[in-house]
């Protein structure tokens, strides 16, 4: 290698390095916006009122799955289904970043479900900018299996933001479905 093409190089490198220290700069600021897996857990344990194992298993698969949420919601639903479902919640949004609201939501599902069940949710919330933002209609897939205090989670996406309820409840559902939640600011009978 000649001397200016060493040069050059160098030049290169020290370029692209000033260009990826404000990229380390985003992912420290991406975590002072976001919470970590150990006080999610806190906060989840502290909502349902007693530490599972299955809670800290699904909390760690979101974790794994979408990475640090910047919000979440705590809240409680009720569901039924005869392979035509419905879902009713209210809760309590929370964001990183300060601020907050109280949140409904409705949905309708259809698919291989049966059963009903009530149960308390804690709904990890990834991108969300601004609180206004959570207020639209999810799509989701719903497989789960409820037992009396049995956990599970599912996903829910638009766009770039993704809802990851965590639901301990009471009764009995089984199953899998499709369909979509609707947040709203307003309580609503309408699931649509």
């Amino acid at each position: 290698m000649n001397k200016h093409s060493r040069r050059d190089a160098l030049g290169l490198l020290a370029a692209a390095g000033s260009t990826l220290l404000p990229l380390r700069a985003f992912a420290a600021d991406d975590e002072k916006g976001t919470y970590d897996q150990d006080s999610v857990l806190k906060e989840a344990n502290a909502f349902f009122g007693n530490t599972t194992e299955g809670l800290a298993k699904v909390i760690e698969k979101a974790f794994k799955d979408q990475g640090r949420p910047n919000a979440y919601i705590k809240g409680e639903e009720v569901a039924g289904a005869i392979s035509v479902g419905l879902r009713y919640g209210d809760g309590q949004l929370t964001m990183k970043s300060g601020g907050g609201a109280r949140v409904f939501w409705a949905g309708p599902s259809i698919g291989f479900d049966l059963g009903g069940n009530a149960s308390k949710v804690f709904v990890l919330a990834y991108h969300l900018t601004t609180v206004d933002d959570i207020f639209q209609r999810y799509p989701g897939v719903d497989g789960s299996l409820y037992y009396i205090g049995g956990a599970g989670i599912n996903y829910q996406q638009r766009g770039s933001i993704v809802l990851a309820p965590i639901r301990l409840g009471v009764g009995l559902r089984t199953g899998a479905s499709v369909g979509y939640m609707h947040y709203r600011r307003e309580k609503s009978w309408n699931p649509l």
